[in-house]
C-alpha cells in the first residue's frame, strides 16, 4: 500500500455483515449533500442503525473538508468503534480511511464500489459494483 495504513476493503455485502454482527460498527458515507439528496443513501434501518454523513470534501470546489474528524468526533464516532466509509466509487473513501486510521481510528475500511460503483457499458453507475449494485436497502431524495 505504499505506506498508506487502514483496515482493509470491504465489499458491500461484506459492510453489511460487519454492520450487522458488530453492535458498534458504523458507516460514514462521506459523499456531498448534493449525492445524498439527489443521488440516495444506504439505509440501515432494518439493522437499527443510522448512517453517519460527513462530506469529505466540501462542495463548491470539492476542497477537502478540514473539519472532517472534529464533524466525525462530534457525530458519535468514536476511535474504538469500527468505521466503514462510503462515497460514490472509491477515491474518497480511502483518503477518509487513511486520514482516520493517522487520527487514532484503528478499525477504519472502504466500502469497495462505493454507492454507485463504476461505469458500466452504457455508462450507468449501480449495475456493476456498490451498494446498489449488492441490492442493499436504500432510499432516496
Amino acid at each position: 500500500m505504499g505506506g498508506e495504513s487502514y483496515s482493509g476493503d470491504l465489499t458491500a455485502r461484506e459492510s453489511w455483515e460487519l454492520l450487522q454482527r458488530d453492535a458498534n460498527a458504523v458507516l460514514v458515507d462521506v459523499r456531498s449533500q448534493a449525492e445524498w439528496e439527489f443521488v440516495g443513501v444506504p439505509d440501515l434501518q432494518r439493522l437499527g442503525k443510522a448512517v453517519v454523513f460527513v462530506p469529505w470534501q466540501v462542495y463548491p470546489g470539492m476542497r477537502p473538508n478540514p473539519e472532517f474528524a472534529a464533524q466525525l468526533r462530534a457525530a458519535g464516532v468514536e476511535e474504538s468503534r469500527s468505521v466503514i466509509f462510503l462515497c460514490r466509487s472509491g477515491a474518497r473513501y480511502k483518503a477518509a480511511a487513511i486520514a482516520m486510521t493517522a487520527q487514532g481510528y484503528s478499525h477504519s475500511y472502504n466500502l469497495t464500489g462505493g454507492f454507485e460503483g463504476p461505469h458500466d457499458g452504457a455508462r450507468h453507475r449501480g449495475t456493476v459494483d456498490g451498494w446498489k449494485a449488492a441490492e442493499l436497502p436504500w432510499t432516496q431524495g
